[in-house]
């Protein structure tokens, strides 16, 4: 299914032209694009890059977290458009087929059947052929470095970045292993300026799940009447993992009272643990511009739900046209 819509030639740059800008464009700021990481919500990227082109706002760097580094990696390849097919084309039934299930190991999943697909069709796609600047981040495991991905391979670029920790399998390259960036830059803003951008754009996936999280200062037990007890609630069967991927439902007994199924406290945590950060660093580095799309109510492994997704991405793009064109006639001043 992915192959056949990745099935078309991969087109090679003019080896004439210089590979860091192959097509000449008017005096203007330099554009720079942070693409934030999100997992299903990345798909938004796509509505975000082309509510963008039809603006005529083309950038001249690209930094990508996770399905940012893939969304914007497809759109340097001009993959975009078979991308998107790809996206809607996902159902419940067909996101099980790209899963290769390991036990052991260090990822609940593989990722050889996505990668080999990527690579049939994106060929041996090397960053520094690009027509545009593009670093893809990933985090190094063992010493928790951010690592900016800007040479060698696309493909293994992107695996690396969107490598979520405990579900996907870590990625080695340059002697390093490799996980999803979003652990220490989920909006890289930074790399997008350090590459040249003057103007930089930043798509934040995470604003409308936790954006407004904020400190409990006194908090304890509520003091409630004493009341006869009643009975003690049946405990019954809660979904453990039903809600990620789409799979089976495997079942549990808990405690009526207690967290939702594990999947449901993993995903929270991670939600959590990105706006958080994503807040630190987008107040040491702000970008000129951000995009916000209204992706509350799409869950982390929701794919098959990309529609809705490009959809928030294009009204959010939208929304920041004005603001756009803003930044770049003052920088252009």
């Amino acid at each position: 299914m992915f192959l056949n819509v990745f099935s078309r030639k991969v087109e090679q740059p003019n080896e004439n032209i210089p590979v860091d800008r192959q097509e000449p464009k008017a005096a203007g700021p330099k554009i720079g694009l942070a693409l934030g990481g999100g997992a299903a919500r990345g798909w938004a990227h796509i509505g975000v890059l082309r509510t963008l082109e039809k603006a005529g706002i083309r950038p001249d760097v690209i930094a990508g977290t996770s399905m940012g580094a893939l969304a914007g990696g497809a759109w340097a390849a001009n993959r975009l458009d078979q991308l998107e097919e790809f996206a809607n084309s996902l159902t419940k039934r067909r996101m099980f087929g790209f899963m290769d299930w390991r036990i052991g190991g260090n990822g609940l999943i593989s990722g050889g059947r996505l990668a080999k697909l990527l690579e049939l069709n994106f060929g041996e796609s090397l960053i520094e052929d690009l027509p545009v600047k593009y670093a893809a981040i990933a985090t190094e495991l063992s010493s928790g470095h951010e690592i900016w991905l800007t040479r060698g391979n696309l493909i293994q670029a992107m695996r690396a970045s969107y490598a979520l920790p405990g579900i996907f399998t870590p990625i080695k390259i340059g002697g390093r292993w490799l996980a999803d960036g979003a652990l220490v830059n989920p909006i890289p803003v930074s790399a997008a300026r350090a590459l040249g951008a003057r103007v930089v754009i930043a798509v934040n996936l995470h604003s409308d799940v936790f954006g407004k999280g904020t400190v409990i200062q006194d908090s304890g037990p509520a003091i409630e009447p004493e009341e006869a007890p009643l009975p003690a609630p049946a405990t019954k069967p809660r979904n453990l993992f039903g809600n990620v991927f789409g799979l089976p439902r495997l079942r549990v007994q808990t405690p009526s009272d207690g967290p939702r199924g594990i999947s449901a406290v993993m995903m929270d945590a991670f939600n959590i643990t990105q706006d958080r950060i994503s807040r630190s660093r987008l107040a040491g580095d702000p970008p000129d511009v951000m995009i916000s799309p209204r992706l509350g109510g799409i869950g982390l492994f929701e794919f098959y739900r990309a529609e809705d997704s490009i959809k928030a991405g294009e009204e959010a793009a939208e929304r920041a046209l004005a603001d756009i064109a803003e930044a770049l006639a003052t920088l252009s001043a």
